[in-house]
């Protein structure tokens, strides 16, 4: 099969490289791709937009099989509609399914009539509105741009200043573009973090083993949100009972509701849920794989992925089961200085050579590029060492040992990721 993936970041690293596994992939081709996936693939430079047919005549000339959309943006858009339309097999949501990541209004009230347990939520468009509001509640405070943000859209604050100063940012500012023009005022939940993410093909779906994303930047969970500094899988919150009542009393209504609605939703569905006292409610639906959750799940994933996305695009995921490695696996993310502010881009990394062919350990780049054989900065995220070993403390102790041989002017990473799980005494099992 000639196989393409559009995207360029980390995520998409790790599809590229799960994919380029499979015997059924003959020939793999990402655009635009990045200076690590052009080790495995053909890194191409196709304009996507603005109505997509240069892909399509792309796809046509080079007798794509399948096209694997990474980024939410893209899917918001329409891609797979508009491939899909020109005879293309396509894995992931169409424009219409996708609004369950693309409007966080939508979101609510389709969680809303499956029943499902969410934060509660307040919409706003005005900032007078939302100021009225926010005066009446209790700190902590949670701010969300309604649309798509690249991860950055919430502040969690801890003050009623710091949440004045998120409103005006999205409200008045326009910080977030037409993603902002709405903000959603959220009830905080106390509890751990996790994400369920789940393979579906229209009717039925099929849930992965859990993962544990790391937003702010720095150590502690302090400081703005950024797209994911790190992960790990699984997530011992995530109990096998947790992870029973999430898929029958989360995914599967979920489903049911979108099918009810006529959507014919295939591809990733990703539940970000909060552990509280009371059970797991579900903060936001995403449409796609999570980055960086995804550098540590399909490491873990024995079931050749090219199976599973043909299973999801034509509507026969009930014939495959996935299966998992019993091993733990850890991201460390390592970003430009100043991310996820200004950073500078074509700093020069060294020492990727003395990681490449360390055992269990895999090094995803997200915001890099080739310049000759040099390999340089180009992003905020830079690169996610993933380690696999039967106990996490050990696969982190890899991650970062590896990621200690890599160097860039600038370069931060978080030293506590996977430090939620390390309180926990055994692993649930599966």
């Amino acid at each position: 099969m000639k196989i393409v993936i559009i995207g360029g970041g980390g995520r998409e690293h790790a599809i590229a490289w799960k994919l380029h596994l499979s015997p059924l992939c003959e020939q793999l081709y990402c655009i635009p791709g990045n200076a690590g996936i052009s080790g495995i693939a053909r890194c191409e430079n196709v304009p996507i937009k603005p109505d997509f047919t240069e892909l399509i005549v792309w796809c046509r000339e080079h007798a794509i099989n399948l096209v694997v959309v990474g980024p939410e943006r893209p899917l918001s858009e329409g891609i797979v509609d508009a491939l899909q339309s020109a005879g293309l097999v396509c894995f992931g949501p169409n424009q219409e399914a996708s609004r369950i990541e693309s409007c966080k209004r939508y979101a609510k009230e389709l969680m809303q009539e499956a029943g499902i347990p969410p934060a509660r939520a307040r919409v706003f468009s005005e900032y007078d509105d939302a100021r009225a509001y926010l005066e009446t509640l209790d700190a902590p405070y949670v701010i969300k741009a309604t649309g798509l943000a690249e991860g950055k859209g919430v502040t969690v604050a801890r003050d009623i200043e710091k949440a004045r100063q998120a409103l005006r940012k999205c409200l008045v500012d326009s910080a977030f573009g037409d993603a902002g023009h709405e903000v959603l005022i959220e009830e905080y939940l106390e509890g751990e973090e996790a994400s369920l993410l789940a393979f579906a093909d229209g009717t039925r779906i099929r849930a992965m083993d859990s993962a544990q994303d790391h937003k702010p930047v720095f150590d502690g969970d302090r400081g703005p949100n950024t797209g994911g500094m790190g992960s790990y899988s699984p997530a011992p919150v995530m109990t096998a009972e947790r992870h029973k009542f999430c898929v029958s009393e989360i995914l599967e209504p979920c489903m049911r509701v979108l099918r009810g609605r006529g959507i014919d939703y295939r591809g990733i569905l990703y539940a970000g849920l909060m552990i509280t006292e009371s059970g797991p409610k579900v903060i936001e639906f995403n449409c796609r794989f999570g980055d960086p959750e995804t550098q540590a799940l399909l490491p873990r994933l024995e079931t050749d992925l090219v199976e599973v996305m043909l299973a999801c695009a034509q509507g026969t995921l009930s014939s495959l089961e996935l299966k998992w490695s019993r091993r733990s696996a850890v991201c460390v993310v390592t970003a430009s200085g100043g991310y996820p502010g200004p950073y500078a881009k074509g700093i020069l990394i060294s020492g990727l050579e003395q990681v490449r062919d360390q055992e269990d350990v895999i090094v995803f780049h997200a915001g890099t590029r080739l310049e000759g054989v040099r390999v340089l900065t180009n992003g905020g995220r830079v690169l996610g060492v993933t380690a696999l070993h039967q106990n996490l403390g050990k696969a982190i102790e890899q991650a970062y040992a590896c990621l200690e041989k890599i160097q860039f002017d600038g370069k931060h990473f978080r030293r506590d990721i996977g430090h939620h799980a390390m309180k926990y005494t055994e692993f649930p099992a599966r």
